[in-house]
This record gives structure tokens, C-alpha cells and sequence, in this order.
């Protein structure tokens, strides 16, 4: 029997965000691992996901139709692990698992708290930490992306935009362009991940790189950014085209009015565009949905699955989601806890 140690680490919210999220946000503690009760299981942390949301889940005013964070609380999330012990006939010993069990290096619970994966489905657990529900859900159901689109995603480095790139791809789009803060990560996307174009959103104004590598305009916008991005991409939308609001990161982690970017409402009536703000709740159906498709296009040897693994353990969690905002990692990034 594995030996479970009497007191572990968790990180714990210390007080709530108000603008960027800083280190006195959070708290390392011990604490003590009980034993699990009848039809539980004890689960060693494995692998960790980070995420720039969770930015928005420790704020007091989260807008996110998620509950937000509080005070005291072990800060949530989702987590790869492995069962070290168990009160249930529906998990084992030794059994890989995927839960919300947050920033800790274990957890106990209800075996149903607990889904057990597949062994061997992906080259790694940290493959089942993506951000595909979300990407796969907003350009195949909400922007509808397909055969001849020419797609714009902002933030396409990003764990969500990086995904939702190669998606359009995959379902037949015949340009995908991406924005990047970086010439490292435009090289990426491009030379990488298939995009077709790529561009830095420092070189200039947007609206004049999207003006040159979509000439004949844009059908489908993925926006992860708002700010001057979206108003870029309203002037340079083609009639009728589709756009999945996804996230504001220009005003979640910069300057709040950029979060409110201008909507050129004359030109937005005369193009007829579609504009649908979205957020994915990760229902069974949208995690099945991304899964199968993700399995397959992998499979082809036509998808790439972009992500950071972060070593160093559970005391690295805050400076990581620090530096992921800031930043410092392409695609989804994960945090190896244990294992």
C-alpha cells in the first residue's frame, strides 16, 4: 500500500484580486490528510491546470457564470491524479483520475467527485487538462467555422486560441490568421501549429496587418482579447460574418477600458454581423465533443497539441499563474505537482 503522508500542501486565497493578481494573494499552508470515509477515495495530485480565468475567479466581482473563489478557501481547478487509496468499488488503487480538486497535493472525496481516465488514450495525463471544450465549443457551435472561412483568432498562442486555430483548420477554414504578442510566438503558431498568417499586435495598428493578410476580409472571428483586436476586426469583417466573443483578456489582466472596446455599431448593421458572446460550462456533452474530435484529429497526425509543463510543485502554483498572465507560456499550461 502506498504510504500517504500525515500533512500535505494546498494553496489557499489569501485575500481577493483587485486589478493584477500578486503573491500576497495567496497562501502555502500544511495541512492534515484525513482518512477517507465510506465510498471515498485519497488522490495524489498529479498535475495541476492553470488558466487566466482563475484571475477572474479570485476577484470579489467575478463576472464569470462561475462561483467565484473565497477568502480562506483552497483555490479550485482542475487536476490530474492518482488514487493512493480507496473506499469504493468504483475506483482502485493505482487508478488515473481527472477532478475539480484544486491548488493541493491531495485530495479527498466521493469516488464520484472522480473520473477515472482512459490509459493510454493521449502520450500524457496532462493531455486531458486542455482547454478543448472551451475552443472546440466556440468555433464549432457558436462561430460555426468551416469549408472556405477565413478565420481570425486573437490571443492564438493562448491555451484556448491555440486549440481554436487548429479546430477552423481541421474543419476545412481556408486562411486561419493569429495574433501573438511576440515574434517567437507568431514563428510558432505559424511554423508549429499550421496557422496560416500570423502577427504581432505591437507591430502597428491591428486593423492594418488584418487589412493586409485578409484582403478580402474576415468570416469568422474567435476573440480571447476585446480591446483594439475586436474593433480591428469589426472594420475588417466580410458581410455576415460570425464572431465567438470567448474572453477580454486586454482588460482582464491590462487596462480596464480596454475590456470595453468600441463597437462600430453603423458598420456592424450594414456587414450584418453576428456577434455571440459564449462562455462553455463543460457539460459531459462538450467534454465528449472535444475528446472524440481531439482523439481523432491527433491521431491523423493533423493536430498539435499545444502546451507548458511547469515543474516544481505545489509552492510554484502562484508564481506560475503570475507568469502565465504575464505571458511567459504558449499554449494550455499545467503544473507537475507529484508523480
Amino acid at each position: 500500500m502506498t504510504t500517504i503522508p500525515k500533512t500535505a500542501r494546498e494553496v489557499r486565497m489569501a485575500s481577493h484580486v483587485e486589478g493584477r493578481p500578486v503573491l500576497g494573494n495567496f497562501d502555502l499552508v500544511e495541512v492534515e490528510v484525513p482518512e477517507p470515509g465510506e465510498g471515498e477515495v485519497v488522490v495524489r495530485t498529479d498535475h495541476l491546470s492553470l488558466a487566466a480565468a482563475y484571475a477572474d475567479l479570485m476577484k470579489a466581482d467575478c463576472k464569470l457564470p462561475l462561483p467565484p473563489w473565497k477568502v480562506g478557501d483552497r483555490l479550485g481547478g482542475g487536476a490530474v491524479g492518482t488514487v493512493v487509496r480507496s473506499n469504493s468499488p468504483d475506483l482502485a488503487v493505482g487508478d488515473v483520475v481527472q477532478g475539480m480538486s484544486g491548488w493541493c497535493e491531495y485530495s479527498v472525496g466521493p469516488a464520484q467527485g472522480y473520473f477515472k481516465l482512459p490509459v493510454g488514450a493521449f502520450p500524457s495525463p496532462v493531455y486531458f487538462l486542455s482547454q478543448g471544450p472551451t475552443a472546440y465549443y466556440g468555433m464549432a457551435e457558436i462561430a460555426k467555422a468551416g469549408k472556405d472561412d477565413v478565420v481570425f483568432v486573437s490571443g492564438a498562442a493562448g491555451g484556448v486560441g491555440s486549440l481554436a486555430g487548429q479546430i477552423a483548420k481541421c474543419r476545412g477554414a481556408a486562411r486561419v490568421i493569429g495574433s501573438a504578442g511576440s515574434k517567437a510566438k507568431v514563428d510558432y503558431l505559424v511554423n508549429e501549429l499550421g496557422f496560416d498568417a500570423a502577427f504581432d499586435y505591437h507591430d502597428g495598428p491591428v486593423v492594418d496587418r488584418l487589412r493586409e493578410l485578409a484582403p478580402d476580409g474576415i468570416n469568422v472571428f474567435f476573440d480571447n482579447v476585446g480591446g483594439e483586436q475586436f474593433e480591428a476586426a469589426v472594420e475588417v469583417a466580410a458581410p455576415h460574418a460570425r464572431f465567438a466573443l470567448c474572453g477580454a483578456l486586454s482588460g482582464q489582466i491590462g487596462d480596464t477600458e480596454a475590456g470595453r472596446p468600441r463597437l462600430d455599431l453603423m458598420t456592424a448593421i450594414t456587414k450584418h454581423l453576428e456577434l455571440r458572446p459564449f462562455a462553455c460550462y463543460h457539460t459531459p456533452e462538450q467534454i465528449w465533443a472535444w475528446a472524440e474530435h481531439f482523439g481523432t484529429w491527433l491521431g491523423e497526425g493533423r493536430f498539435v497539441f499545444p502546451h507548458t509543463v511547469v515543474e516544481g510543485g505545489i509552492k510554484e502554483a502562484p508564481q506560475t499563474l503570475l507568469s502565465l498572465l504575464d505571458g511567459a507560456y504558449r499554449g494550455n499550461v499545467s503544473l507537475t505537482v507529484s508523480g
